[in-house]
């Protein structure tokens, strides 16, 4: 089985548990999309089998999220997993409504980031965070994000949370926006909540939960049911017309990794038989065909 499964993970399953039990179930290698904390819930989309190949694809997708943050206090990790470093009285006029929306549009646009110290982000040929553990100083460099958008949902005076949503660029760490906010309105804050809604063109309706992957491991008509096709992924992302029919001589030269003309856009194409049968992808460069994506069962011919 070869394409993408959208996984609704919860809370205490790290990113890598979720694949390992992927690949248990599909016997087949498994890949993500980008990993979400163990404390961090929401979508987690899957690469199955050949769709593994899809990940240079997916890379630049922007992500959409249901956020708590949590004032007055400070962690050294910016979420709730870490040790608290730092305590302020909340002031209640800092939990007006108007107050509290201000700020958060004021976050909107592109911006430079200052990642968490404790990321996955190398410097040196280390891991943040292994300088973190350490308690080694280590110049972290600000990235360049943008958020889209951001709309306050709640507020809860008595436990000093606010509840918002947020569309960002990829690279966008919301911990590092949940102390940015919190330090805008003069106080001190951390993630409490996260949760992953929408990853580019997937969304959270559509997925399913490890347990249900687990549950119906034996059940093969039910696992291709949760799939989405490469043959889909590569029509939502690219358009319906990018499509190339292929005869048995073109087919045949294709499949043997001959570039062939098209006086077609730069672009990534669905590739098919005569008989209009899904073959993989290739991509069009200078009026150049050429192979990217040949699902296992096509082999060279």
């Amino acid at each position: 089985m070869d394409g993408i499964i959208l996984i609704n993970k919860e809370k205490n399953y790290t990113s890598h548990d979720v694949v390992n039990i992927a690949k248990k179930v599909f016997n087949t290698k498994v890949g993500h999309t980008g990993t979400l904390d163990p404390n961090a819930t929401g979508l987690l989309p899957l690469l199955i089998g050949e769709g593994t190949k899809l990940s240079f694809y997916l890379i630049n997708h922007d992500k959409e999220y249901e956020v708590v943050l949590k004032l007055g206090v400070k962690t050294d990790t910016a979420d709730s997993e870490g040790n608290v470093i730092e305590n302020q009285k909340v002031d209640s006029r800092l939990l007006n409504k108007d107050f509290v929306e201000k700020i958060l549009k004021e976050f909107i646009g592109k911006q430079k980031q200052i990642p968490p110290i404790y990321s996955a982000i190398k410097v040196n040929g280390k891991k943040l965070y292994e300088y973190a553990r350490k308690k080694q100083k280590v110049e972290i460099k600000p990235r360049s994000i943008e958020i889209y958008n951001i709309e306050l949902k709640n507020i809860d005076n008595k436990n000093n949370l606010i509840y918002f949503t947020v569309s960002c660029s990829k690279g966008t760490y919301i911990r590092s926006l949940c102390e940015d906010i919190a330090e805008k309105m003069g106080t001190v804050g951390y993630m409490l909540e996260l949760n992953r809604t929408k990853v580019g063109i997937f969304n959270i309706e559509d997925s399913i939960k490890v347990d249900d992957l687990i549950y119906n491991k034996d059940n093969k008509q039910k696992l291709i049911s949760y799939l989405i096709s490469i043959e889909d992924i590569i029509e939502c992302l690219y358009g319906k017309e990018n499509k190339i029919s292929l005869d048995n001589k073109k087919l045949k030269l294709f499949l043997n990794g001959v570039k062939l003309r098209y006086n077609l856009k730069d672009s990534i194409y669905r590739i098919y038989d005569k008989e209009n049968n899904f073959i993989g992808i290739g991509s069009i460069n200078k009026n150049l065909l050429k192979r990217e994506i040949i699902l296992a069962k096509n082999n060279l011919i």
